[in-house]
């Protein structure tokens, strides 16, 4: 009768409050706005330092807001590539962020190939620890089923970025940050793409404010070994008791010992 719900997740979505102020708000709105707009500045400022702190701050706000993602192998590098970008270090970031779409692949990989032995793929992949040459890796992730069509797809487009800044290109002198930002917003595109920890991807089902892992997805290895990590297995009475500085889930009530759909899961949990 349970089913998993995600818990655990992060993002940062203060360059929102960067964004102009709108003329049609309400005046509270706007004065809300602005309140939020100098606590994020400042934050910054203490985070990054006074020093061109304009550009540090255009810099944020240009990044956009770090997607919801559930905890994976990509987390930590992010945040130290969009850090990297904020401070001014855009070669770095680019670089980094090439090397962090590489990293995700070869994880995924590694990670969920031996399910896959039977797969024409499998030949040109089980031998290496490595996978430098992307497109062999995208298109058996792709062919799995593994990896989402709209994720592939921007991975593609992060190779080519990639070939362009590893590759000695001259004009990478001049346009560091425009490149730099490119490339952030595809690695941020595959993140939102599949390893969101709220949206529209196959194996989720949602209750208001909640997500949840389709029953018939459960046994999935993807699911398996990144999302139900993240997750925690709650029958549609559970409370949460608090999220902060720990989750704690209230789920001490009696259930049938009968499996429910996923339809029932949610008329259920919207009874409560």
């Amino acid at each position: 009768m349970k089913r998993y719900r995600i818990f655990s997740f992060d993002f940062d979505s203060r360059a929102h409050s960067l964004e102009p102020v709108q003329d049609q708000w309400d005046e509270k709105v706007k004065e809300l706005h602005m309140q939020n707009r100098e606590k994020t500045i400042k934050e910054l400022a203490e985070q990054f330092g006074n020093w061109n702190i304009e550009l540090k701050v255009k810099n944020f706000k240009d990044l956009k807001f770090k997607p919801f993602s559930v905890a994976a192998f990509h987390n930590k590098f992010l945040d130290q590539i969009r850090n990297s970008f904020v401070a001014g270090g855009y070669y770095p970031a680019l670089t980094g962020a090439c090397a962090l779409g590489e990293r995700i692949l070869n994880h995924m990989v590694l990670l969920l190939r031996n399910y896959h032995k039977a797969s024409p793929e499998y030949k040109n992949l089980y031998r290496k620890q490595s996978f430098d040459y992307w497109p062999v890796a995208i298109d058996a992730l792709e062919s799995w089923g593994e990896l989402l069509p709209e994720a592939a797809e921007k991975f593609r487009d992060l190779n080519g970025k990639r070939n362009h800044a590893i590759h000695f290109n001259p004009e990478t002198d001049r346009n560091d940050r425009e490149l730099a930002l490119l490339a952030i917003h595809s690695v941020q595109d595959i993140v939102s793409a599949q390893f969101s920890a709220f949206g529209t991807q196959p194996w989720y089902f949602c209750v208001p404010g909640e997500m949840y892992i389709k029953k018939e997805w459960e046994d999935r290895p993807l699911i398996k070994h990144i999302f139900i990590p993240n997750a925690a297995l709650v029958g549609p009475k559970h409370r949460v008791e608090s999220m902060i500085p720990e989750i704690v889930i209230n789920d001490r009530f009696e259930y049938e010992d009968r499996e429910i759909s996923d339809e029932e899961y949610i008329e259920l949990r919207q009874r409560r």
